[in-house]
């Protein structure tokens, strides 16, 4: 599955020094507005301890995590739904994501600018997520007014528009009270309509608040909700330039038992509502991803298509029986592998391997 996340926020808050050290791919991190103008794009393994005692009982050949798209896009500034600053290429990146990763700024420092008007080391975590938070709403607003007359001229010929037309009309007063769109209350028929409207408020959102070293251990008031991921992007940055020995060391002494990018990346898998099922052989361990509630013929289908149209069974071990029982034999013998039909939905960690017509 093709899961990308924008990476958001205002000039420099640390945006591309994360993705940089998330990546390591080494997108522009500098301190002026506007640093990064085209997207810069990188694929990010999603941790998962798992993998590995799955691998030390088959011994594979190569070990594959599942993975999230990161897309670092240009700093937003106050205006942006109107095209200030680079607000409208800003915009038509973000739509194309997935969901949102919003890096707000708690770290002060003198060194590094802010907007006009506002001293370096100024930090107003909570002004900065509404000044985003508000460009997308009127951003969504603009798109509503444009699409609301042509719904509505169609509704009138085809019923079938009807509670798309209605949904959006709801969705106008919704988003001048000041609220996201995904927040408003919809039936499953209304949420679907809704996703037809390619708002930007829709998406799912998790914040990153990009600390000082010292704050790495500190908790967060909630934003817009959602508790923010304390991250430092520069030692998270430093982290990448240590071997597996010094990192360890390093995260030690903070205090932390893991890098805050694994944290994010497991975090982006979650926000997406997605799990993983492994396949497991002496070619290879791999984590496919699914979304959660999936069933059988669909975690095939991630595969390969053909699988999910020619779906028979699947074999299925959950997680726990295949390690403590040794693997695929010992799960026969103890007869926890089970052999599952079309309606099995698929549990997170399932071991899996499929029978299906060619």
């Amino acid at each position: 599955m093709a899961l990308s996340i924008g990476i958001v926020g205002l000039p420099n808050v640390g945006k591309s020094t994360l993705f940089t050290a998330l990546t390591k791919k080494g997108g522009l991190a500098a301190n002026y507005p506007f640093a990064t103008i085209d997207p810069n794009v990188g694929i990010v393994d999603v941790p998962d301890s798992r993998l590995r005692k799955l691998a030390d009982i088959v011994h594979p050949g190569r070990i594959v995590p599942a993975a999230v798209e990161f897309v670092d896009i240009a700093g937003l500034v106050k205006g942006a739904s109107e095209g200030e600053g680079l607000g409208n290429q800003f915009l038509a990146n973000i739509r194309e994501t997935d969901a949102i990763c919003e890096v707000v700024r708690y770290f002060k420092d003198p060194n590094v600018m802010r907007e006009v008007g506002r001293t370096a080391d100024f930090v107003d975590p909570a002004g900065d997520a509404d000044t985003i938070m508000t460009e997308l709403i009127l951003a969504d607003l603009g798109t509503l007014e444009k699409q609301l007359p042509k719904l509505e001229k169609e509704s009138k010929r085809d019923k079938e528009l009807m509670p798309k037309f209605n949904v959006a009309k709801r969705l106008v007063d919704w988003l001048n009270e000041g609220n996201r769109a995904s927040t408003m209350e919809m039936t499953d028929e209304e949420r679907v309509a809704a996703k037809g409207l390619f708002l930007l408020t829709m998406k799912p959102i998790l914040y990153v608040a990009n600390v000082d070293e010292d704050m790495l251990g500190d908790d967060f008031a909630p934003i817009d909700g959602v508790t923010p991921i304390p991250i430092c992007a520069k030692v998270e940055a430093e982290l990448c330039d240590l071997d597996a020995e010094e990192a360890a060391e390093y995260l030690e002494s903070l205090g932390l038992e893991q890098p805050g990018l694994d944290v994010l990346a497991q975090a982006a898998y979650k926000l997406l509502g997605l799990q993983s099922y492994f396949t497991a052989g002496e070619m290879e361990v791999k984590a496919w991803t699914i979304p959660v509630g999936a069933k059988a013929p669909q975690a095939a289908g991630v595969i390969h298509s053909d699988f999910e149209r020619g779906f028979i069974k699947a074999e299925v071990a959950s997680y726990e029986d295949y390690v403590t029982l040794g693997g695929e034999a010992g799960c026969k013998a103890a007869g926890r592998l089970r052999m599952e039909g079309k309606d099995y939905v698929v549990a997170d960690g399932d071991v899996m391997h499929f029978r299906f017509n060619v």
